[in-house]
């Protein structure tokens, strides 16, 4: 089996099937269960804290006893599972469920993908920027399918082409996978690879708190870049295609990494990544016009994506396999779902003052990043 080629393929389906959850269902349960914008907000609120359980302590527990193929079976045929019986419910308590344990199941994907990726990376010479490009490209070409389907045929489309792309998903989860993949972890010394020794490896805890800083300081771009362009009277048919311009760059930077960064230490990638998220976000808010948002979203490339590649490259060649789902579920959980929902508080309460605000506001993040990594990278040589 091709390392490469499954690693491309997964990332490619699963992001296809996450670029219809995560832009599009809020809007489905509004225009096609018909619940509220507040129920629908309560409802996708705790399904975040539901996926920052899951992904710290269900993923981490469920990689113990599984082979990576088998994790990557289970999450995806419980997903499908979970949305199928979407189809009938219609009710605020019923969707409320579906979604908890949907948001137990579904998000877990992401680390379990990840976690593949990093035991290929260990076992062989794995492009992860390319594969990883190709996820973000499904995105994009997920987005815009969507966009055009569900306005042809209304939002009722979402949950059948989430079906779909769940049912690929799980096709190509039963397809010849690399062998290093079906291995079942093995104990350490008699004993099972906790989250406490992940604490133990000093360097870890500094760059995962850089990481929580570096992305959870795009809350504000993720939760009011959409009406922020709104509030600068940009046409609603092109605000879609300049959210895109950053994913867009994410997808170049993740294909030209591995080439053009190799000696680059995760260290010296995390502070590039701070400096241009910190520049990113004075930018938007130092100038409130269409066109300098777009400029900046060219350093998406640097604020998410390099900080993202910064951790893969890390994890892979300071951990041990068996401790890789849980530095990937905690990174999933901390880094990518609780810190935006905080911050996401803070940028709210801003944004009513000024919305430039919540933009600027997030470099209360990346100016403390930037200087850990400063104070700590000879230190621990990172």
């Amino acid at each position: 089996m091709n390392n490469q080629r499954w690693l491309a393929k997964n990332f490619f389906m699963f992001f296809i099937t996450w670029g219809i959850f995560l832009p599009y269902w809020t809007g489905w349960l509004i225009n096609d269960k018909g619940l509220t914008v507040s129920e629908a907000s309560i409802i996708m609120g705790f399904g975040l804290v539901a996926r920052a359980i899951s992904t710290m302590f269900i993923f981490p527990f469920v990689s113990k006893v599984m082979s990576n193929k088998n994790v990557l079976i289970f999450f995806t045929a419980s997903s499908l599972v979970v949305t199928l019986l979407n189809i009938p419910i219609n009710s605020f308590g019923g969707l409320f469920l579906m979604t908890l344990l949907f948001s137990a199941f579904y998000p877990a994907l992401l680390p379990a993908v990840e976690s593949s990726a990093s035991t290929l990376m260990q076992h062989g010479s794995i492009h992860y920027g390319k594969a990883r490009s190709l996820g973000s490209f499904g995105f994009v070409v997920a987005v815009l399918i969507i966009s055009m389907i569900s306005g042809m045929y209304g939002e009722q489309m979402i949950l059948w082409m989430m079906i779909l792309g769940l049912a690929a998903l799980l096709i190509i989860q039963f397809m010849p996978a690399p062998q290093v993949l079906s291995l079942v972890p093995v104990k350490e010394n008699g004993k099972t690879l906790s989250m406490k020794g992940l604490f133990e490896v000093k360097s870890f805890i500094i760059v995962l708190l850089v990481v929580i800083l570096l992305q959870g300081a795009h809350a504000s771009y993720y939760n009011y870049g959409y009406i922020y362009l709104q509030d600068l009277n940009v046409n609603p048919f092109y605000i879609g295609m300049i959210l895109n311009v950053a994913v867009i760059f994410e997808v170049l930077y993740f294909y030209k990494a591995d080439t053009i960064l190799t000696k680059w230490k995760p260290s010296s990638l995390l502070l590039v990544a701070a400096i241009g998220s910190s520049i990113r976000w004075i930018l938007v808010y130092a100038f409130p016009n269409m066109p300098m948002f777009i400029i900046s979203q060219a350093l998406h490339a640097l604020s998410f994506a390099m900080a993202h590649y910064a951790f893969i490259r890390y994890i892979s060649k300071a951990l041990p396999q068996e401790q890789i789902p849980n530095a990937q579920g905690i990174y999933s959980a901390l880094a990518m779902s609780l810190s935006a929902a905080i911050l996401t508080l803070l940028g709210g309460a801003l944004y009513e003052i000024e919305p430039g605000l919540a933009f600027l506001g997030m470099i209360i993040c990346t100016v403390p990043a930037i200087l850990l990594i400063l104070l700590t990278k000879k230190r621990f040589n990172y």
